[in-house]
């Protein structure tokens, strides 16, 4: 029987496994279970599986556990990106690996749109009308999302999820990812985009991965540029874009947005900055839902089996030749 390692604490296998997933696992696999995640216990353990089952709080996986040729063939990860997990090298020995980055993307798709929502109708500036006492602010109306254009920078598995769930909205969608190609924006139904096009959407969405070449890419020239009552979201990643000319122009008024990362993390924000009705300030969150965690276990197992049995690659499968530009 196949031997898996689940290398992850307890508390967090109760976060990222389902009772359904609990049973499939040990129907499927010889399982066993880290009872803590020092790097000695899970080298050990991962030493002796085929496959190993890691989540966020897994410490790096040493390339050594492969050295002498043996170690396991299949990693699965219920969590998102695994560059810091796995060197690459191990790519080397013929190991398989899979993430649940793609379950966590549609997580963050919903965060996304639901910012955009909330920011075009205006909501936390009413809300917080009311509980000063107040009623209607006539000198503000929202806008509505249905047919606008909306920008997304990087076309990554979260920027899709995002763009499946516009479609109801009928917008016009452009995209800039220079890895993107024109048949690849035709099958996801958007345009291809130069930077500064992307910038000009009254919606403003970013999915970028933490590369040298993603960092300061929105600049304070290029936030100058966003149009009156753009909403910006930015769900990626914190040095993608010019924080303080964003949250300078936000302050003015002229613009609207939502942040889920930082630059540094966790931030430090002026008073003015957290008073703001214009911004919607989260911990770094967007992809973090009770049933979106029970589920990415279940995502990479799923992978994993159809990889055991049919030597099939699925949505989860980390591609050797793209980890330069992986989040």
């Amino acid at each position: 029987m196949t031997k898996l390692a689940v290398v992850m604490t307890p508390e967090r296998a109760e976060d990222v496994i389902s009772p359904q997933t609990r049973e499939l696992i040990e129907a499927k696999f010889a399982v066993t279970w880290a009872p803590e995640t020092s790097p000695e216990t899970v080298n050990a353990l991962s030493r002796e599986a085929d496959v190993v089952l890691t989540s966020w709080g897994t410490p790096h996986l040493d390339k050594s556990i492969w050295s002498d040729g043996s170690g396991p063939k299949v990693v699965a990860h219920a969590a998102g990106s695994v560059k810091k997990l796995v060197d690459p090298a191990i790519f080397d020995s013929g190991v398989a690996v899979f993430s649940a980055g793609g379950r966590i993307a549609w997580s963050v798709g919903e965060y996304c749109l639901a910012s955009m929502l909330t920011l075009a109708r205006r909501l936390p500036r009413f809300d917080g009308a009311i509980r000063a006492g107040g009623w209607k602010q006539t000198a503000y109306r929202g806008h509505e999302l249905a047919g606008a254009k909306v920008g997304i920078l990087g076309a990554s598995s979260t920027a899709r999820a995002l763009i499946t769930l516009l479609k109801p909205f009928g917008c016009d969608v452009v995209v800039h990812d220079p890895y993107l190609s024109d048949e690849r924006a035709a099958e996801l139904g958007v345009r291809r985009a130069d930077l500064e096009e992307t910038l000009q959407a009254g919606f403003v969405s970013l999915h970028v991965p933490d590369v040298p070449e993603t960092k300061g890419l929105v600049t304070r020239k290029l936030i100058e540029r966003l149009p009156d009552d753009a909403v910006v979201v930015n769900s990626s990643r914190g040095p993608a874009i010019d924080q303080q000319a964003l949250l300078e122009h936000a302050l003015d008024g002229r613009i609207y947005a939502a942040l889920d990362v930082y630059d540094p993390e966790p931030p430090t924000l002026e008073q003015k900055v957290l008073e703001a009705p214009n911004l919607l300030l989260t911990p770094h969150v967007a992809g973090d839902t009770e049933e979106g965690h029970l589920a990415l276990a279940g995502y990479v197992i799923a992978d994993v089996l159809q990889y055991l049995d049919h030597g099939t690659r699925g949505p989860g499968y980390v591609d050797p030749s793209s980890w330069s530009i992986q989040a």
